[in-house]
């Protein structure tokens, strides 16, 4: 049985997020939502919503689910689209500003 949560058009970039997402890969429910509660990084809110996405979808599935018997088997952080602005500059100039977001994956499956 697996479960997974997709958080589409996040505003952080993929680089951001990554470092993240590789904290948790492998381990069980319970611990990857621990290890998120104490990491001070603005992808960690985030990747914790998705996480108790994934969660909630396995619950719904089976009522009777253990947290210590699921893993977060995939983390998956892609690049989504930018979001390009104008900021002006001297001399009449125009500098472009890339806002970047992407596309946040959690699967959850369980361990037999």
């Amino acid at each position: 049985m697996t479960g997974i949560a997709k958080h589409k058009f996040a505003r952080i970039s993929a680089t951001k997020a990554r470092p993240v997402a590789n904290l948790i890969r492998g381990l069980p429910v319970d611990q990857a939502l621990g290890v998120l509660s104490l990491t001070n990084r603005r992808a960690a809110t985030m990747i914790d919503k998705v996480l108790r996405s994934a969660w909630a979808n396995v619950l719904q599935a089976n009522p009777q689910a253990d947290e210590e018997e699921y893993r977060v088997s995939e983390t998956r952080i892609d690049g989504g689209p930018m979001y390009k602005r104008i900021r002006p500059r001297a001399m009449g100039r125009a500098v472009r500003v890339r806002k970047r977001t992407s596309h946040i994956t959690v699967v959850l499956s369980d361990e037999s």
